[in-house]
């Protein structure tokens, strides 16, 4: 009786833990809709000096023609995404923000440099974000199925002939690099990803250690969690894994003084990446910054990549 009430103890404690580190890493409680006119900024020292940058950004953004779309996930989300027209029929960017981010604070930037190069833009709220629904964030193993979603409805949406690319910032990267790997529609000619990691274990571990906290003792409880209470495998699928089986060009930006997401995660996916690759790294550049802090190297590595790669600028 004492051996099974100990095994009840340990199971319950189990459990607890691992749903401690779910609501942890993987909630997103749904926020009541605040002003519309806030403005969200990336917080973080590294970041203040850009905020006015970043906030002409989002204004200017705010100020251009737009559409709403709507879609269905595999799992019955709702997801929404915002679409900028530059030009009828020209290539169109699917653009995907970072781990509890959202599109306007991570990606508005990209609407500027996008219609500098004559493109479209579908800016995507990932699950558990703004216009989105969903509370579990799952690192790219779900947001990379959305990812593909979006590819099927911009097909069918905007014709059988329009040109592709995938676009992704942090935990968005990753989600792009996945969807890459997967046997997807020659519609999509090309992929950026700006500072992502090579696998939802690797990151995970590492922000773990950060905290000081025993990374290899809490990640089973943390993956348990996942699998539990969010319903999916971290380990199902990984932007490395992706990069091995991917034959549409790719594009990595990397900040060499990212802290968040270390650069060799670029380097290693860039390394295993099998189809036309470039990787462009910035020194002094933090987590999501490359293209603050070097908008010309980022504009004109993006305009050579992907005019070799026979992808219209």
């Amino acid at each position: 009786m004492n051996i099974i009430f100990l095994i009840l103890i340990i199971t319950l404690l189990i459990i607890l833990t691992s749903y401690f580190c779910f609501r942890i890493v993987f909630y997103v409680p749904r926020k009541k809709e605040g002003s519309s006119d806030k403005i969200s900024l990336p917080e973080g020292k590294i970041y203040e000096p850009y905020h006015p940058l970043m906030t002409k950004w989002i204004i200017e953004a705010r100020s251009f023609q737009s559409e709403d779309f709507y879609i269905k996930s595999f799992d019955g989300l709702t997801l929404h995404a915002k679409y900028f027209e530059y030009e009828p029929g020209a290539v169109t960017e699917i653009m995907f923000h970072g781990y509890r981010g959202n599109s306007e604070r991570d990606l508005s930037g990209g609407i500027q440099r996008c219609f500098a190069l004559g493109r479209n833009v579908l800016l995507v709220d990932q699950r558990t974000s703004r216009g989105s629904e969903g509370n579990v964030i799952s690192f790219g193993v779900n947001e990379h199925k959305d990812c593909l979603s979006w590819i099927d409805f911009a097909i069918i949406h905007f014709g059988s002939d329009i040109k592709i690319v995938l676009t992704g910032i942090s935990m968005g990267a990753s989600t792009v690099l996945m969807a890459a790997g997967k046997s997807i529609p020659k519609n999509v000619v090309g992929v950026l990803a700006d500072c992502g990691f090579s696998s939802a274990k690797k990151i995970i571990k590492k922000c773990t250690r950060d905290l000081r906290l025993p990374a290899n003792l809490l990640y089973p409880f943390i993956k348990l969690g996942a699998k539990l209470f969010g319903h999916f495998d971290l380990e199902e699928y990984t932007p490395l894994e992706a990069m091995k089986t991917c034959h549409i060009p790719v594009i990595f930006f990397h900040g060499e003084d990212d802290l968040f997401v270390p650069c060799d995660m670029s380097r290693e996916t860039y390394k295993a990446c099998k189809s036309p690759k470039r990787l462009v790294t910035v020194p002094k550049a933090g987590h999501g910054l490359v293209y603050v802090v070097d908008n010309d190297l980022y504009f004109n590595s993006v305009v050579e990549f992907f005019t070799e790669n026979g992808v219209p600028t």
